[in-house]
């Protein structure tokens, strides 16, 4: 029988959600940080994969706070842009959401391993520094001047983050910039990409895993979300005040980084 909630109590609880919210929206996987924490924290039971699954909806919670006015405002579905932006976020949503679909037992089954989540870091790392290292002329600035297929090809993009450790924020972004968004416009189309996407996903996962659910467990959920909603608002200002100076290849180098320490780490737990 698994444990009711995590064994490391709130304090994994909090850590865990201090992690998922940091690490969200920046291009670097907040779920290969929570699969080695968990690995690391002893975290592994059904009861932990459902907590890490959940607590994401803190860092949606952290967006839909941030773009409230945005999201919630009445013209979301009343003008041309607001329009534009709900037919957006459909398109750009609807690949991952059919893959995942098809591909979520398999996934979860074979691919949740410090293993494939370093080279998936160290993979997308040097993809990041290569594509930042080329010049471009972006052509789109703003969120309201991306068309359906604009979003559609970062829909695609997103639909690679279904590999653990691939990061669902750096797929969308880099994918954004290279159909020709700029820096910022690619971060915050990321950012309100992810709440129907995190939504749909956290969801699912709650569906098929309720029997983990208990009552400790859902305590130790309610302190993870509030830990990430408050350290993903801090990510989400932090990175789109970043992107206005730099470019993303700082965060490459890091995955290379973190992922060979990954796998080093991994290799001499496996002797």
């Amino acid at each position: 029988m698994e444990p009711d909630g995590l064994r490391g109590g709130f304090l994994s609880a909090a850590l865990l959600g201090l992690l998922e919210g940091l690490t969200e929206f920046l291009p670097i996987s907040s779920t290969g940080h929570l699969i080695v924490a968990g690995h690391l924290l002893g975290e592994d039971s059904e009861g932990a994969k459902l907590f890490e699954v959940v607590i994401q909806l803190g860092a949606i919670g952290a967006v839909c706070w941030e773009y409230r006015r945005r999201l919630f405002g009445a013209a979301l579905f009343a003008d041309a842009a607001g329009k534009r932006l709900a037919l957006n976020l459909t398109a750009a949503f609807i690949p991952a959401a059919i893959l995942g679909a098809a591909f979520h037992g398999f996934i979860k089954a074979h691919l949740f391993s410090p293993f494939t989540v370093a080279w998936a870091l160290i993979v997308g790392g040097a993809v990041i520094i290569f594509i930042e290292s080329r010049p471009r002329r972006p052509r789109i600035s703003g969120v309201d001047a991306m068309t359906w297929k604009d979003a559609l090809w970062v829909g695609a993009a997103q639909a690679t983050a279904l590999f653990p450790g691939v990061s669902r924020a750096g797929a969308t972004i880099i994918g954004g910039m290279l159909r020709g968004l700029d820096r910022k416009t690619a971060t915050e189309f990321s950012f309100l990409l992810a709440v129907p996407t995190m939504l749909a996903a956290a969801g699912f996962d709650l569906l098929q895993s309720a029997e983990w659910l208990s009552a400790e467990l859902a305590w130790h959920i309610a302190a993870g979300f509030a830990a990430a909603f408050f350290s993903a608002l801090l990510a989400i200002r932090g990175l789109l005040r970043f992107v206005s100076a730099r470019d993303f290849r700082p965060f490459g180098w890091y995955r290379i980084v973190f992922g060979a320490a990954v796998l080093l780490w991994w290799s001499g737990q496996a002797t």
